[in-house]
């Protein structure tokens, strides 16, 4: 089976050739974009696991980009990976789509987990089998990732999907931000619990908005959040039961 291949996104020459190596040591194909221009270049020509991207380049914001290619892509793993390490940074990052954010200067090691997470989070394993939950007209596909409302695909960062799934495990049960945090979180950075409640409300508001007038996701006070279906979960032939996951 092939690695998953990799874009880098960065204006640093030096920094980018190093990178290249340690990413290529691992087993993985590795491209190199200097600026936007090349980067959606590359995207256009074949389009990566997860792209390594850097907010300050030459002729574009990194962040203006990670917004575009989350709607362009809705399968794409995004990490961004800069020297604005400020907490504003980061859950802006984070809110406009990015899967996980890392700032310079960063460890070799740490970099690498992260990105050995966020692929593996991406895939499941083979031999999972199709597994479909449906909460009335809220439909959740394990395999495809995808999740969709009267037929109707929403479009959900890797982040928010998680959390989605992270909520539906236990319907009706309340979910500490720690837990939340652990299952959408790669590497050993644990966010602040701002950054949880902007996630939360995002996915909140994407859900709200393909069913006008229902709120699934309640705030529990002093525990966290709860997925309450307001219809009987039912599973589709051959479904798992959502706390067995």
């Amino acid at each position: 089976m092939s690695q998953p291949s990799l874009l880098l996104v960065d204006d640093d020459v030096e920094l980018s050739a190093m990178l290249l190596r340690l990413l290529q040591a691992e087993g993985w194909a590795v491209r190199a974009a200097h600026n936007a221009a090349q980067a959606e270049q590359a995207l256009a020509s074949a389009l990566p696991a997860v792209v390594l991207l850097d907010v300050m380049l030459p002729d574009a914001s990194g962040m203006d980009l990670c917004r575009r290619w989350r709607a362009a892509y809705p399968g794409l793993g995004i990490l961004m990976l800069t020297a604005r390490g400020d907490p504003f940074d980061r859950v802006l990052g984070l809110e406009l789509g990015a899967d996980d954010y890392l700032a310079k200067p960063f460890e070799k090691r740490e970099l690498v987990a992260r990105l050995r997470a966020l692929i593996r989070r991406q895939a499941p394993p083979a031999s999972q089998p199709v597994t479909t939950w449906s909460f009335g007209p809220l439909h959740v596909n394990l395999l495809r990732r995808e999740v969709s409302v009267s037929e109707q695909v929403i479009t959900l960062t890797g982040i928010e999907f998680r959390l989605l799934i992270e909520l539906i495990r236990t319907p009706g049960q309340a979910v500490s931000r720690e837990q939340l945090s652990e299952a959408v979180q790669a590497g050993s950075y644990r966010p602040q619990d701002r950054t949880v409640d902007v996630q939360v409300g995002r996915l909140r508001r994407r859900l709200e908005q393909a069913m006008p007038g229902s709120d699934w996701i309640e705030t529990i006070r002093g525990e966290g959040y709860a997925f309450v279906p307001r219809l009987a979960p039912s599973r589709s032939p051959g479904g798992d039961d959502p706390q067995a996951l």
